[in-house]
């Protein structure tokens, strides 16, 4: 048994309502990005190689010990990137099939330009895509991925994901800071390629640890037990003039804003 649960929370999410954590990977920080912003801190292993990363069987023990009357939504996310965990589709399918919970996967989109990687997802409710950048030097300044990934490749993968079918909500998740904020309109051209169902606004609030510790998997509190960062993050007025762009855009998506449907820090 792995000495952290894989489940964690619920958490209170401005998105999503409560959210009960689902963590794939759970001992050390691993993802395909190691983003400036990322509230686990500079992750300690980056790349995009997948394995199985906790058994199911752990997994499934820990969510029968949940009380899914307080749960609105199942969302994988934790301490990485969950497309990481081959064994992400046996989860999935358990929290539909036993307990009839929406599944939202909040993936950095990096792998998706492989078929079985996103055959993997199709039974999730919702996959929300992470989307930051409009070009590659911006991605490496932002998202700083691990070799060999591209805006191209990026979207690509994402775009894949409306050709093949899936039935359920597609959503881009948009970090913008200062570093970004220009690319909003080139960032909105690929939005509208995509034409995602939803689009998610948000900016860096939260403060960057400056190590990983496994309560950053799904704290909101601004009290960390290590020292933090506090990011630069867009103004109101930049992040309305970047919605109208994002909405006229993609005039079919729903828009969500940290900072108009988010409760105020």
């Amino acid at each position: 048994m792995s000495e952290l649960s894989p489940v964690y929370g619920p958490v209170h999410s401005w998105r999503f309502g409560n959210s009960l954590g689902i963590d794939m990977i759970v001992q050390r920080s691993t993802c395909s990005f190691n983003c400036v912003y990322c509230q686990l801190g500079h992750i300690q292993d980056i790349t995009g190689d997948q394995r199985i990363f906790v058994p199911t069987s752990e997994i499934i023990a820990a969510l029968e010990r949940v009380d899914w009357t307080q749960v609105d939504v199942a969302t994988f996310s934790g301490s990485g990137e969950p497309t990481l965990a081959l064994n992400i589709h046996e989860v999935i399918h358990a929290i539909r099939s036993r307990w009839n919970k929406p599944v939202m996967i909040l993936t950095n989109s990096t792998l998706l330009g492989d078929p079985a990687t996103r055959q993997r997802l199709y039974e999730a409710t919702t996959i929300a895509c992470k989307l930051d950048a409009a070009d590659d030097e911006t991605l490496r300044k932002v998202n700083r991925p691990a070799p060999g990934i591209t805006v191209d490749s990026i979207i690509d993968g994402i775009a894949a994901i409306r050709s093949d079918g899936y039935t359920g909500t597609l959503a881009l998740q948009c970090m913008f800071l200062p570093t970004n904020r220009a690319e909003a309109e080139r960032i909105a051209e690929l939005a509208a390629r995509i034409q995602p169902d939803e689009i998610h606004l948000n900016t860096p609030r939260r403060p960057y640890p400056r190590q990983w510790y496994p309560e950053a998997r799904g704290n909101h509190n601004p009290n960390a037990p290590v020292p933090t960062i506090q990011l630069k993050t867009i103004t109101l007025e930049e992040a309305v003039a970047i919605e109208r762009i994002i909405q006229a855009a993609v005039p079919r998506a729903k828009v969500l804003s940290v900072y108009r449907d988010a409760p105020a820090a």
